[in-house]
């Protein structure tokens, strides 16, 4: 089978197919809110968060 959608045939299916988008978008809206404040407050702190970052993942790659 290929991923064929299955169509949303009530009321309550669309209302709920609508409000799962929604919170994607939602969901979506707040990464990219956080992830500006904290490299705001980062740059008004002085931190090199981008040097931070890396080094943390790369600490999480060598233990796996």
């Amino acid at each position: 089978m290929t991923g064929t959608a299955r169509l949303a045939v009530t009321p309550r299916d669309r209302f709920l197919e609508a409000a799962q988008k929604e919170l994607v978008a939602i969901e979506q809206r707040e990464r990219e809110f956080r992830e500006k404040d904290r490299q705001e407050r980062a740059e008004e702190l002085q931190i090199p968060i981008d040097q931070l970052l890396n080094k943390r993942t790369s600490r999480a790659a060598q233990r796996s």
